[in-house]
């Protein structure tokens, strides 16, 4: 059998090894491999796993002999699902394998900002010591207000930290989450986005990328938040207007923002729509690695492989995701209650 894994700089051995011990050739393709290439290695393939690279409609139709798609991660708008349903090929995910550790993720960019930790590092890697000037004046978290924008597993257990650990009030905003459900997670809901947006320190954004969420924070959210409010984003980086996130940096519409996902990944520090946003004090940047933990990636890999041997042994694979995109399939798929 032949399996093909895609955005192989994502170093998964242990899935490697256990597909090629029980016989698979692996073919392992780089981020930004094209569409001709990776529509021909699929032809005769038996399985695909994918992670960030692109999943056409051509790519499924190439695949004479597909039996599943495996996103080895949470997010599957590079896929084309539809297309997937259409072939009779299942298409699942690991929605649950980095819940709280990419909520660690936002919430460490989140203190970082709030204290001024990396200005102050590179500070004292320059000079040796710093001074209490007012250049270094951070806030506290504690008693602040928390906006999530998104409050599913992650949302919740970001809330979690923030209300329970470090007192603040926890905001949210999420048409899909009821308001019984949040208050048990310790949100107090908002039906009105730039409401939300107008009331919170800190905001940090937790949702899944779809024809609706595009683009969901544009110029007019900017303009609705604090001029002395923090900006997080761990989700992806589609959700955001990137060019009404530069403006309001520059214009100073807010006090700052972490970032884990962009539009376009890789960044580069020239040549890239973002790449003025390298080297601001105000400004954390991370390479979409806030997943990336040893305990993550043993239940990444463990998971991965529970359903690409369900696929390959021509069971049903278990969906244990909540994604309506997901959910409406019927073809060689469970799903968990």
């Amino acid at each position: 059998m032949k399996i093909v894994r895609t955005d192989q700089e994502l170093e998964c051995p242990h899935i490697d090894a256990e597909l090629m011990k029980a016989g698979a050739q692996m073919v392992l393709l780089p981020d930004g491999v094209s569409e001709d290439k990776l529509a021909r290695e699929v032809e005769d393939a038996d399985l695909l796993l994918m992670c960030y690279t692109p999943i056409t409609a051509r790519v499924i139709n190439s695949a004479a002999r597909l039996k599943g798609i495996v996103k080895y991660g949470v997010g599957i708008d590079a896929i084309d699902i539809e297309a997937a349903k259409q072939r009779k090929i299942p298409v699942v995910n690991i929605p649950e394998y980095a819940e709280e550790t990419v909520a660690e993720g936002a919430f460490a960019m989140m203190i970082a900002l709030a204290k001024k930790l990396t200005p102050m590092h590179r500070e004292m890697c320059d000079s040796g010591w710093i001074w209490p000037t007012s250049a270094w004046l951070g806030t506290d978290i504690a008693e602040k207000t928390v906006g999530l924008v998104g409050v599913g597993r992650i949302g919740k257990s970001m809330a979690r930290m923030a209300g329970a650990g470090f007192r603040a009030r926890v905001i949210g905003y999420d048409p899909n989450v009821s308001v019984d459900d949040m208050k048990a997670a310790g949100v107090e809901k908002y039906d009105d986005l730039s409401a939300m947006l107008r009331t919170s320190d800190f905001v940090s954004v937790h949702c899944v990328l779809n024809s609706e969420t595009r683009h969901l924070i544009g110029h007019g959210e900017f303009k609705a938040m604090k001029s002395s409010a923090y900006f997080i984003n761990v989700s992806r980086g589609a959700l955001v207007v990137e060019s009404a996130l530069l403006a309001a940096l520059d214009n100073g519409q807010i006090a700052g923002a972490g970032l884990d996902v962009y539009s376009q990944e890789p960044l580069s520090t020239v040549g890239h729509p973002l790449s003025s946003l390298f080297n601001r004090p105000n400004v954390i940047m991370l390479p979409h690695l806030t997943f990336y933990t040893h305990e993550a990636m043993m239940r990444l890999e463990r998971e991965t492989l529970e359903r690409c041997f369900e696929l390959l042994g021509g069971q049903s694979a278990l969906v244990k995701s909540d994604d309506p995109r997901l959910r409406t399939q019927s073809h060689g798929v469970r799903f968990a209650d």
